[in-house]
């Protein structure tokens, strides 16, 4: 089951030569889902072999460098004959503002766009995932974080053992594999625990948006596979991430650490650093040390996961 992050675009604020503002796509099984849409991103979508034939784009908040590609985008949709039609989601209380970005151009679109503006705390459900939200600290602006979270996988079915305790091939072991007790021919009772091994936890992405590190992302990213932080600044521009509501990219380190989150990917890094990447990476590692700076077109597939899932308490 293929589930993959692109990254479209990591640059905080403004462009650089290298790099596009916000914008990731997420690709499960087929599926493409688009968080932030910064300026550019249609064409990067294209460069990097992106789908446009997704059906949600989510935004973490309405600032311009993660909104600003929305227009071209649907512009794009629109002359390629789309008709089916578009979900955005976005922060309670933003929805205005993609609606001017949608009606930008005056022509009208050739299929059907809804906001919805979503609270922290939600979970779309999807067939073997679910979205979930979660408030960060962006300042006095209105901001999401994402996580993209599969359902845990049953637990792996052993035929041979079936075979020689006389369970037939066939709907029985589908049965039993999907937890239910059955009954033999003979009158023997076989228990799903006889034959399927534990469940196996899903794969889970999250995605931080634009924040100060805060409990909320750590609860969110709690054993993620994946954590995607902002990382705009280094730490000798503590003063200024604070002012602006935003992470040095040793803050990034410490909130991955802290929830024990597999991998840190970061990312919205500020164009005063367009050379000197190296110097983020390094103050984050000696902190997590499984961390990478996302550069433009960087893709991260995540493999299936065989360790058990957490126990319901």
């Amino acid at each position: 089951m293929p589930f993959s992050l692109r990254f479209l675009g990591t640059s905080a604020a403004r462009p650089t030569i290298e790099r596009g503002v916000t914008a990731l796509a997420v690709v499960r099984e087929g599926e493409t889902l688009l968080f932030d849409c910064g300026e550019g991103t249609q064409r990067q979508m294209m460069r990097y072999g992106v789908s446009f034939g997704l059906d949600d784009i989510f935004f973490t908040h309405t600032h311009g460098d993660h909104i600003l590609g929305l227009t071209g985008l649907l512009r794009t949709m629109a002359l390629q004959g789309r008709t089916e039609a578009l979900r955005l989601w976005s922060p309670r209380g933003s929805g205005n503002t993609l609606r001017q970005c949608i009606t930008l151009g005056g022509d009208r679109l050739s299929f059907p766009v809804t906001v919805t503006e979503i609270e922290a705390g939600s979970a779309l459900q999807r067939k073997d995932y679910q979205i979930l939200t979660f408030p960060v600290d962006h300042g006095p602006t209105r901001a999401l974080g994402y996580a993209v979270a599969e359902h845990d996988r049953l637990g792996r079915f052993n035929p041979d053992l079936a075979r020689s305790m006389g369970v037939p091939e066939g709907p029985l072991w589908g049965r039993l594999h999907k937890g239910e007790t059955v009954t033999l021919p003979d009158g023997r009772q076989i228990s799903p625990q006889m034959l399927v091994g534990d469940a196996r936890r899903g794969r889970k992405i999250v995605f931080s948006g634009d924040t100060r590190p805060c409990e909320s992302v750590i609860a969110a990213a709690y054993d993620a596979d994946v954590l995607v932080h902002e990382a705009t600044f280094a730490s000798d521009e503590l003063e200024r991430a604070i002012e602006t509501g935003h992470s040095t990219a040793a803050e990034a380190a410490a909130v991955a650490k802290g929830a024990g989150a597999r991998r840190l990917i970061l990312t919205h890094i500020s164009a005063r650093y367009s050379r000197e990447t190296h110097l983020l990476e390094a103050e984050a590692r000696a902190v997590f040390d499984n961390t990478q700076i996302a550069r433009d077109g960087m893709e991260i597939v995540l493999p299936l996961v065989e360790e058990p899932a957490a126990a319901v308490s």
